[in-house]
């Protein structure tokens, strides 16, 4: 398997963990999947079979909220944009982040804690009538 279709089968396994943990237990719970913004534009010429993994899990975090919903359990998903990571050097690509900056509408890359306060939130009592459905923290793009 590769790392691309990794990236969906970890999601179903852990999010399946989840909510049997929380059926178990009768608690009620917050499963927040992580996506990316690629989901919706395609990445092409660049990931597009990432793009389409992150589609894939944007699909099953819908699917799985409408389906556990009435058990007090929330399925939620957060998309995120470019974000200004050491992963980009990392990978060969050190200049990305200034590359694509200008076709993002905020003109930069999000900054780490701002996708980790977009978790926090949806986690939060001030969310608690958000399911199935992704929040996508792109900057616009």
């Amino acid at each position: 398997m590769n790392d691309k279709a990794e990236n969906f089968t970890a999601t179903v396994l852990t999010a399946r963990r989840a909510v049997q943990e929380f059926s178990r237990t009768g608690a009620r719970g917050t499963v927040v999947t992580i996506s990316s913004g690629a989901a919706t534009i395609g990445s092409p010429g660049e990931y597009v079979h990432y793009a389409a993994a992150k589609a894939a899990v944007d699909a099953f975090t819908t699917g799985l909220g409408k389906e556990v919903g009435h058990l007090g359990i929330r399925v939620v998903g957060v998309a995120p944009g470019l974000v200004d990571t050491e992963l980009h050097a990392r990978t060969g690509d050190a200049g990305r982040i200034d590359r694509m900056a200008p076709g993002i509408p905020l003109q930069r890359a999000a900054r780490p804690d701002e996708i980790a306060a977009a978790v926090a939130w949806l986690l939060s009592e001030e969310a608690s009538y958000v399911t199935a459905t992704t929040l996508r923290v792109a900057g616009g793009r």
